[in-house]
């Protein structure tokens, strides 16, 4: 009996050890069966894609306009005048300026007719260009901060053009502007941040028709039947002034007015004077030299054009260094500047003579943006001034 009761001992503990981790590994398969299965991760939804700003854009062809070009469907249309320098332009403004976003727009303008015999077609765009940049930024920004610098040439369908670099406050971009024998037009488009493809599809969809050119070839049939015909044309034109005849201006609308030096009207369109305007300036010449180079079969060298005050046109201009225990003071320093840009003649014409030569030394290290007059880069004359201080 005790031998039974000992082998029964050892069995029960057996059984009470192992007993228990079944149960537990039954209880664990069961709570495992009840966990719910993960659900499958959700696929990100598609990022939407923002359709181009001139999506929906549409050809704008204004009425007595000879243009055509994209514009968004929110464009106003203002027709108005304005005064420029005692002179009445007419204007016409196609812009869409929205809250947020790209602001584009054309203005066209008439009021000063082309008149070689008077001005030049160069003083004509100055005149343009510079009314331009007094009538456009008020309407897209009150009260801004405006600053318009040509940036080179872009001839279209045979009619002169440049480009410009436009600021108006927080907003900045490009015009282009072309001027033909009757109107000016400026293409602009600003944005608070910069967008190449939306600057070069509205600037690239203006379309103007070719420059006509029946007086071209009426020009070179006069000239094969005289070859002296153009020459005289041009030499009647140049004497007239000579014979106290005074330029005149020819305003659409106003009429002729005649230049004088207590009258009301400037004697030519007056150039843009705006010391951030590259090209401002007249041409000048000498109309007997001329003759007698076209007598002897040869071209006379262009004279210069006057550019007036250069400091705010050049693209670098070093400081001069301060003398040692000089005195400060201003040294104006006439130059000239070639085909290139660069400058190749430089003399003081007026401040303290010990400072003059630092002055003169530094006008011929700074470079400008070459000057183009009729499609040809050009000489410009015009003066540096230059502030010597202490603190240089």
């Amino acid at each position: 009996m005790y031998f039974r009761r000992a082998n029964l001992l050892p069995a029960m503990l057996f059984v009470t050890t192992m007993l228990p981790p079944v149960v537990a590994q039954t209880r664990s398969t069961t709570k495992t069966s009840k966990q719910p299965q993960p659900a499958a991760a959700a696929q990100p939804a598609p990022a939407e894609t923002k359709p181009p700003a001139w999506s929906s854009w549409d050809t704008f062809k204004p009425e007595n306009e000879d243009f055509s070009i994209l514009m968004p469907k929110d464009t106003t249309t203002e027709i108005t005048k304005f005064d420029y320098h005692k002179l009445e332009l007419n204007a016409r403004l196609y812009l869409s300026a929205p809250a947020t976003g790209p602001v584009v727009g054309v203005a066209s303008m008439s009021g000063i007719k082309s008149n070689p015999a008077a001005y030049s077609d160069f003083e004509r765009f100055n005149s343009y260009a510079d009314a331009f940049k007094t009538f456009l930024p008020p309407k897209v920004r009150k009260d801004a901060v405006v600053k318009m610098i040509m940036t080179g040439t872009k001839p279209l369908h045979g009619y002169n053009g440049r480009v410009y670099k436009l600021t108006v406050g927080d907003l900045s971009g490009t015009v282009n502007a072309y001027v033909t024998r009757k109107r000016f037009y400026a293409i602009a488009v600003l944005n608070t941040k910069k967008d190449d493809a939306l600057e070069d599809k509205f600037l690239s969809s203006f379309v103007i028709p070719d420059k006509p050119t029946e007086s071209n070839v009426a020009t070179n049939e006069a000239s094969q039947e005289d070859p002296n015909a153009i020459a005289q044309s041009e030499n009647a034109a140049q004497q007239k002034p000579a014979q106290g005849r005074k330029p005149r201006i020819e305003v659409e609308g106003v009429g002729t007015a005649s230049g004088g030096g207590g009258g009301n009207t400037p004697n030519a369109p007056s150039a843009n004077t705006q010391e951030d305007n590259v090209d401002s300036g007249s041409a000048t010449g000498q109309p007997g030299a001329q003759n007698q180079s076209r007598d002897q079969g040869t071209t006379p060298p262009r004279a210069p054009i006057a550019g007036g005050m250069l400091n705010a046109k050049a693209i670098y201009l070093p400081l001069p260094e301060m003398p040692p225990g000089e005195k400060a003071g201003v040294v104006m320093v006439q130059i000239i500047v070639d085909e290139q840009g660069s400058v190749i003649s430089a003399r003081a014409v007026s401040g303290p003579p010990n400072l003059q030569a630092a002055a003169v030394n530094a006008a011929r290290l700074a470079r400008f943006l070459p000057t183009v007059l009729s499609g040809e880069p050009v000489k410009v004359s015009g003066t540096l001034a230059y502030n010597f201080a202490r603190a240089n």
